[in-house]
Formats: C-alpha cells, structure tokens, sequence
C-alpha cells in the first residue's frame, strides 16, 4: 500500500501543501517523524490517496488505490530556526518603504525604463544593487557564474536572452559589467589543465569561454603565484566580456551610434573598494587597436 503524505502549514491566511509519496512497507518515513525529523509544521496529515507507482517494466506503470482514508496529527516543534523568519521582516520593512513612495512604485508597476544593464557574477557576496545602491526600476541584472558575457558565436544563453531584451526593447543606455574579488568561477578558469575535457563539468563548460583570459595571464602574469594570477585573470577576463559585447551587431550598431555605452567595473570586498572604466571602441579603425578604456575611476 502507498500514502500521501501532506504537510500544512501554520499560516493561518495562505495555506499551500506539499505532497511525499512514501511506500508504507518500509516504515522509514513515519520513523524519521517520530524521531522529530520533521519539523516547522503545525499538522501532518497522512491520507491514503491513488498513487502512480512504477513497476519492473519501464512501459508500464501500475495504479495502487486504497478504500479508506485516514489522518494522524503530530504538534509542530516551533524551536526550528526558519531562515525566512528574518527574510518575511526584510519583505515588510521593505513594503513599508515602497509606501512611502506610492507615485514611484505606481509607475514602477506599469512598466520599467532602466538606465542600466548590469551583467554580475552569481556570488553570493557580490550584490550590485547592494554594492552600488541600485534602486527598483534602476539596472535590469543578470548574474552567472564568473560574469561572462559570451561571444555573439556561442548560441543563445540566458545572458544573451538578457541582454536583447535589455538593449533591444528597453533600450538600456549604459552596460555594466561587474567583476570581482576573489571569484570562484575565475578560479576554476584558472586551474583547468591545458588540455582538460570538461564533459558534464557544467561550472568549466561555462568558464572556459574566457580561455582567452587565462591565456593571456599565463603569458603575462604566469611568474606570479596562483591567487595573484586569479587576481590579475578576474580583469583580464572582464574585459574579454567587454570585448564580446560588442560581436552582438545590435550591440554595436547602439554603441556606434552613440546611444549605448559599454562601462566595466571590479568590486575588491577585501578592501572594499570599486574600479569603473569605459570602453572605447573605434569601428573604421585603421591601424592600431580598435579598442580603448576611458574615464579610469577608483572609488574607495
């Protein structure tokens, strides 16, 4: 026989349910209950409930049903630490905030005119509305691991599917990309072997799009220790994904046309200090380097 185990929650306003399939044969759920495993509910209720179940053949799928129905309470232990205790007070002091600002948030809830798109690495210590005050409605953001923006070439990508629909439809006129301190995705670029194969490595598969950046620090930093070239290869690599912004032609015909600028930016939370430069980019350049940096900042 198999039940249906649902867990309801103590809200008394929003109720939502979560459904465990266990097989009553084995007994090993409603022992980890008994053992207060389960935590943070109010009510368990066991119901016994039609449950698809697979059988030997992979083509067939048996139906066990049961005749009864049947429920069993067990009191909650509410001593659980729930990180989104914390979480629901930042939500309200935040809605409180919004209040205070009805007409913006009015806006705000019709449509979006960002002057930013900002590309962040995922790291959980690097938040650039938090670093750099953005406000709702300010920077449309995408963050992936390493902050790689990828080259026109590489296919679609949820980086590329941003950033259309940031330049092309809200018309963005400044790009920001966000590098970092530290970075765990630059790290990986940086100990792969000159000739791994990174099949189902899904971190290196995405970092090894700025093999280009390792490349150079090798040749340009390769005396250095190992965090001192991770240092030098977070900039080196940012400014690869600066240079690939601009093999997107809609990308580059804003920039051409001067209606989008390209702007790179290097947060050290060591120090806690922040580095923004622009790009130059020289489209009917004869002779020299297409590119150049401009308006060299260093905030601390």
């Amino acid at each position: 026989m198999a039940y249906s185990l649902r867990l309801t929650p103590p809200s008394p306003s929003i109720t939502t349910s979560r459904h465990v399939d266990f097989d009553s044969s084995s007994g090993a759920m409603l022992s980890r209950m008994r053992n207060g495993q389960l935590r943070g509910f109010n009510s368990i209720r066991i119901t016994y409930n039609p449950v698809i179940k697979a059988s030997r053949d992979p083509f067939e799928m048996t139906q066990e049903r049961t005749k009864e129905s049947k429920s069993i309470s067990i009191e909650s232990d509410d001593g659980i630490d729930d990180p989104f205790v914390e979480l629901k007070q930042r939500f309200l002091c935040f809605k409180e905030n919004c209040m205070d600002n009805p007409v913006q948030y009015e806006k705000l809830s019709k449509a979006q005119e960002p002057k930013f798109m900002v590309i962040a690495c995922a790291d959980s210590r690097v938040c650039p509305s938090r670093v750099l005050g953005f406000t709702p409605g300010e920077a449309f953001t995408i963050r992936n691991v390493g902050n790689i923006v990828p080259p026109f070439q590489y296919g679609t990508s949820e980086t590329n599917a941003a950033l259309q629909f940031a330049v092309n439809t809200l018309e963005v006129s400044n790009i920001l990309v966000v590098g970092h301190s530290q970075c765990g995705g630059i790290q990986a670029l940086m100990s792969m072997e000159e000739d791994e194969t990174n099949q189902g490595n899904f971190t290196k598969n995405w970092v090894s799009i700025a093999k280009s950046a390792r490349l150079s620090t090798k040749a340009a930093a390769g005396h250095l220790n190992f965090e001192q070239q991770c240092r030098h290869c977070e900039k080196e690599s940012l400014n690869g994904s600066l240079f690939n912004l601009l093999t997107y032609p809609w990308i580059e015909k804003r920039v051409v046309d001067g209606k989008l600028s390209i702007h790179g930016g290097y947060y050290n939370f060591i120090d806690c200090t922040f580095e923004k430069w622009s790009l130059v980019y020289r489209q009917n350049m004869q002779g020299g380097s297409k590119y150049g940096m401009k308006n060299h900042t260093f905030w601390s």
